[in-house]
């Protein structure tokens, strides 16, 4: 158990740090919502290509006619409206970090059986704030924090309900399934956004976001029925 100590910090940098911190980085800088969850929404295609040869799964026809399916559908969702321009630096950091949670996943994979599911998060955790700590002392000058209600409210979705609720089933899922079948999962993340955001903000909901639910909705289906 204690060989998988420091590999599971090491994902927890991955992702808490260079996954979800790029995302939010890209965002911050200019890069629009949508290219960067589309960016990040091709982690399930590039997991399957390297779930094969790194960790001796099996992606069959089905599987890949699933991902496909699931992204074309993603893509429908999310939408094409780019801008007149996108900050290189942006696409940079968004493409970091869909190499930063794919390599987190198969790595997981790998070390999963082997370390207790609260064990897992704890050391991810800790690699996680370890690695925003040093950016923080590196990067600002005099770190401070206005503890606002906006701020407390903000912070504790990404600890309670990012960190520790979605990551906790991400892990418990990787531990389960297969990495290819696991991350499928992952395209139902925008179009449950935008079905929520209908709901809630009143956001218009188009025929081409429902045809992309659905879309998503099979491909994901197909994806993850066969037996690992």
């Amino acid at each position: 158990m204690s060989n998988n100590i420091l590999p599971s910090i090491a994902t927890g940098v991955l992702f808490h740090g260079f996954y979800l911190g790029g995302v939010f980085y890209s965002i911050s800088i200019g890069l629009p919502t949508g290219i960067a969850a589309l960016i990040v929404t091709l982690q399930p295609v590039l997991t399957n290509a390297l779930a094969g040869p790194l960790l001796n799964e099996k992606i069959t026809f089905n599987r890949w006619l699933g991902v496909f399916l699931g992204f074309i559908g993603a893509s429908f969702v999310i939408g094409f409206d780019i801008g007149t321009s996108l900050p290189l630096t942006g696409i940079i950091a968004a493409f970091i970090s869909l190499i930063a949670v794919t390599s987190a996943t198969l790595w997981q994979k790998k070390i999963s059986n082997d370390l207790p599911l609260p064990l897992s998060n704890m050391y991810q955790a800790v690699g996680g704030f370890f690695f925003h700590l040093i950016i923080i002392l590196i990067i600002v000058e005099e770190p401070f924090i206005n503890f606002s209600s906006t701020f407390i409210i903000a912070i504790s979705h990404q600890i309670l309900l990012v960190s520790f609720g979605a990551f906790t089933i991400l892990i418990y899922l990787i531990k389960k399934n297969s990495a290819s079948k696991t991350v499928s999962f992952f395209f139902l993340i925008p179009t449950t956004s935008a079905l929520m955001a209908w709901i809630f903000l009143n956001e218009t909901l188009s025929y081409l976001d429902i045809f992309g639910f659905i879309l998503t909705t099979i491909g994901v289906y197909v994806a993850t029925r066969e037996k690992n």
